[in-house]
């Protein structure tokens, strides 16, 4: 899609974020299929469903700006996935394998993390006031599961090494 205008790449990007925002709840979906601690799991399948406010968010934010989501051909989430399935079957451990999903989905919300700083910016740019609100509902959303994947990678680090980590 040739972009001629900052509207034109805000829809775009926009529509990224949409398209990502789906495929980003079946990515949980595995991975809390693979996790075998039940918190984690648990931590995994919420956020799979919290998804789908943000799904809803973004439908509004298309909305408020008059637009459809635009079809785009992005494999970064595709790429991500097959490197996740090779790495986790070459570890053993079952405390390694919890670490390693815990680590990868926190580097998935931190892509998403930088897509929301950039379409709030540009949502503020171009005076959709509404859509910025939106969108930084979604980026509180992702910030508060940094927060709690930071927390449960901790708590795994001492419950399976009974390390006492320094505050």
């Amino acid at each position: 899609m040739p972009v001629n205008s900052p509207k034109e790449l805000f829809v775009k990007m926009l529509s990224d974020v949409r398209q990502r925002t789906e495929k980003t709840t079946k990515i949980y979906e595995e991975l809390s299929g693979v996790a075998q601690d039940p918190n984690i799991k648990e931590a995994l399948q919420s956020r799979a469903f919290l998804q789908d406010k943000n799904l809803s968010s973004l439908d509004r934010c298309f909305q408020l700006i008059g637009e459809k989501p635009v079809a785009l051909s992005g494999r970064l989430q595709e790429v991500f996935m097959e490197d996740f399935r090779r790495e986790l079957a070459e570890i053993q451990g079952p405390a390694a394998k919890t670490l390693y999903i815990l680590i990868k989905a926190n580097h998935l919300m931190h892509l998403r993390i930088a897509e929301y700083v950039a379409l709030i910016a540009m949502a503020d740019v171009t005076g959709h006031l509404g859509v910025g609100v939106l969108l930084e509902s979604c980026l509180a959303d992702k910030l508060a599961f940094v927060e709690r994947t930071r927390r449960l990678i901790r708590h795994a680090i001492e419950s399976q090494h009974e390390i006492k980590l320094a505050a």
